[in-house]
């Protein structure tokens, strides 16, 4: 005899765990619950008056396709939540059916949830537009529209609009990070245009902050750019450094700036993607004020000036900045997403002849001047007389 609708709705619920919203919430709210992963079935247009915090959006018409991918450890504990309690049986149903071991369906569903007044988080306020754009991110359970949010919300400052700042610029702009910082005094050389692609001959002899500026807005108009046609010194470190930036990454290419930019950083507590290139080589490190070692620690002195000349004196391959830039965008943007497992603590190195990465532990210095257990550098020193000695 054939099933009704109804006959097979009661039949999968009866083969399904359930659990009550009142449960269900004392787990979303414990500390020391067993972890476990909520996933949200409702369509798109249902997600956007609200869900439980913490859930991962699956709708159920995509479920087959997209559990893999959002939900890869398939002896995880899953709790699948619809609207009333009906497509969550069903898709904890398929979810059992293609190899989930822990799955259960809450009973009813939001719309109760919603009445009982319990905790609802409301989604990111992304317009249509923004939604087309940032998809791709969107797509990303470590990112969706939350993360998305937090990356048009966040503020990176970059030191040089030159080769390292030029592709870390356009990829946190094209990334959607909502404010970028542009430090630079100098103006566009047809010698930049090898490598600092953010420039172009129709911009020989701008200033390269309104270069990039032009540039960035181009790719991307939901990006602000702040602009310091200057130099970075003593004098106006704190001031730009003030402007409550997220990260900062740092393209400098002299060690007074990289000794000043160190110690500032430590001040004001903001973490310095830090990156350099020399000819063929370069190297890409995170420094995390106070949890990881600072550049100070890395390099107690600078090296003498003829065993580390500019890329002026001693060439520099020119794809060789976009793959140290790009690396340096990617820290910037875990670190504003909280994702990931940053740079701190270790060396990235890359060699481009030999197309080769090494990933080497740095410690922090318990005697630093500047971050160990009793620093002795508590202001701005004269870093030019430092690094001349």
């Amino acid at each position: 005899m054939s099933k009704t609708y109804s006959d097979l709705f009661a039949e999968i619920r009866s083969s399904v765990k359930l659990i009550s919203l009142e449960a269900l919430k004392e787990r979303v709210e414990s500390s020391v619950s067993k972890p476990f992963t909520l996933v949200d079935v409702r369509e798109k247009d249902e997600v956007r008056a609200g869900y439980i915090p913490g859930a991962v959006h699956i709708p159920r018409g995509f479920l087959e396709m997209q559990a893999e991918q959002k939900l890869p450890d398939k002896a995880a504990e899953i709790i699948v939540y619809c609207a009333g309690g009906t497509r969550s049986a069903f898709a904890a149903k398929t979810l059992a059916e293609l190899g989930y071991d822990n799955v259960t369906s809450a009973n009813p569903g939001f719309v109760r949830w919603k009445d009982l007044k319990y905790p609802v988080e409301m989604p990111a306020e992304l317009s249509p537009a923004q939604l087309d754009r940032y998809s791709r991110h969107i797509l990303l359970p470590e990112v969706g529209e939350r993360g998305q949010e937090k990356l048009l919300k966040g503020r990176v400052l970059l030191l040089g609009a030159g080769g390292l700042g030029a592709p870390a610029a356009l990829y946190l702009a094209a990334a959607g990070v909502g404010t970028l910082g542009l430090v630079d005094a100098d103006t566009v050389d047809a010698s930049n245009l090898q490598r600092q692609i953010i420039h172009a001959t129709s911009r020989l002899g701008q200033n390269k902050v309104d270069s990039a500026e032009f540039a960035i807005h181009d790719l991307n108009p939901d990006v602000k750019v702040i602009k310091y046609q200057e130099r970075l010194n003593s004098s106006n470190v704190d001031r730009i450094f003030g402007a409550g930036w997220d990260v900062i990454v740092d393209g400098c290419d002299n060690f007074p700036t990289r000794y000043l930019v160190n110690d500032a950083s430590l001040f004001h507590k903001i973490p310095v993607s830090h990156g350099s290139i020399f000819r063929f080589d370069g190297q890409v490190t995170t420094f995390m004020p106070f949890q990881g070692p600072c550049y100070r620690c890395l390099y107690p002195e600078p090296p003498p000036a003829h065993l580390a000349p500019s890329c002026a004196e001693a060439g520099v391959l020119g794809i060789l900045p976009g793959v140290v830039g790009v690396i340096q965008a990617t820290e910037a943007i875990k670190l504003i997403l909280g994702r990931g497992d940053p740079l701190v603590g270790r060396l990235l190195t890359y060699d481009s002849l030999r197309m080769g990465f090494r990933t080497l532990k740095l410690r922090r210095d318990k005697n630093c001047p500047a971050c160990g257990d009793n620093p002795t550098i508590k202001e701005y020193i004269d870093y030019e007389g430092f690094c001349s000695r």
